[in-house]
């Protein structure tokens, strides 16, 4: 199997898990649990979507088993967020009084992180396969090499925030250092062998805005 079918399987499994939590806790009158789903739930489809569409070459690999439940596994950290939610284990209660505005926060992150990281996905695939051997320099990628990433690091903030805890976002910061900057040096490596990509470097950053180092 590939890489990218336990991913997909995984991510196509999100509102299926979610609504087991709900029927488990007895959660249905449980407006933010609902608001996750929606979420959470819709970016796994879109997810399907994405790469049956315009798939990503990084996820095309063949993988083992082993590593391939390993992937599983690091998914599932995600779901701490709606186990936090459904089961109320909040640290904070979700009746503070801002917390209407802060859901509105949440979701307005959620939706530019997909705007982002979906948008620059298409705009990579088409790119590189009208483009094969050039360096993508122009569009979403002008300012920021990893816009993708970006996108998908404000898509979990928006799910990851509406916990009201700790624990998912430690999980989201896992992934960033161990998985996510990786890749990105990965691909600056491979990138390297362009030889305007030096000048294309120092124009940009690699993952945030106003950060230099990542």
């Amino acid at each position: 199997m590939k890489q990218k079918h336990f991913i997909d399987i995984h991510k196509g499994l999100n509102s299926i898990f979610i609504l087991l939590l709900m029927y488990y806790f007895n959660s249905w009158n449980n407006i933010v649990a609902w608001i996750y789903l929606a979420l959470h739930g819709t970016y796994g489809y879109m997810w399907v979507l994405k790469s049956k569409i315009f798939p990503d070459r990084q996820w095309e690999s063949k993988t083992s088993l082993s590593y391939g439940l390993f992937i599983w596994f690091g998914l599932s950290l995600y779901w701490f967020s709606p186990y936090i939610i459904i089961s109320g284990n909040s640290i904070i209660p979700f009746s503070i009084p801002m917390y209407p505005v802060y859901i509105f926060f949440c979701i307005t992150v959620y939706i530019l992180g997909v705007f982002l990281h979906f948008t620059s996905d298409m705009q990579k695939y088409i790119y590189l396969k009208l483009n094969p051997g050039n360096l993508m320099t122009d569009g979403m990628f002008k300012k920021i090499r990893n816009t993708n990433y970006l996108g998908e690091l404000l898509i979990y903030l928006g799910f990851s925030l509406l916990a009201l805890d700790w624990t998912p976002i430690i999980a989201l910061l896992i992934f960033i250092f161990i998985i996510w900057i990786p890749n990105m040096l990965k691909k600056d490596k491979s990138l390297s062998r362009y030889k305007e990509f030096d000048d294309y470097k120092s124009k940009t950053k690699r993952f945030l805005p106003f950060l230099w180092l990542i």
